[in-house]
């Protein structure tokens, strides 16, 4: 009855986290959070009330959290990628491409490493991918936490995406 996931901000409408219902409805009973968006489609009944499904909550007063660092590894570079190869979109065969080539000066950073197929990796070789003509689908980046979270649970919710950047 109560499940389903409920983005969390912190005062700064930085994503947090993402809660459960219940987490998220004693935080909104005890002041600590107000809702930002509910769920239309769903309600929480009590014996005499009902009361708005949260979707997305924000709370009252700022948390400090530390930096959280996502470790740059292999598992992590196909998972901000989508198990894609950011050439043609395959999914087969799949392999890590640095967008500058390592013998030409590119280091092992989020912004140069992007998931490839085994194909897309061999015909760009040892060039950029303006030179192989080789277009990336989407440039490397940093990922944030919320990127690894959105993994965990599958999909997003739309009253999400404005908060996830996305």
């Amino acid at each position: 009855m109560l499940n389903g996931h409920v983005l969390l901000l912190n005062q700064d409408y930085q994503p947090l986290s993402i809660c459960n219902v219940k987490k998220s409805i004693l935080l909104l009973l005890l002041g600590k959070a107000e809702m930002i968006h509910d769920n239309p489609r769903r309600k929480i009944h009590t014996i005499s009330d009902e009361f708005k499904f949260p979707s997305v909550i924000r709370l009252r007063s700022y948390a400090r959290t530390p930096y959280r660092h996502i470790v740059l590894s292999r598992k992590n570079i196909m998972k901000r990628d989508g198990h894609h190869c950011q050439y043609c979109g395959s999914t087969e065969d799949l392999t890590i491409d640095h967008v500058i080539p390592k013998s030409r000066g590119g280091k092992d950073t989020w912004e140069n490493l992007v998931t490839a197929c085994y194909r897309c990796n061999r015909i760009k070789g040892n060039k950029t991918p303006k030179e192989a003509s080789m277009l990336l689908k989407r440039e490397p980046f940093r990922p944030n936490h919320i990127i690894f979270l959105r993994s965990i649970i599958g999909t997003v919710e739309d009253h999400w995406k404005p908060y996830l950047y996305m």
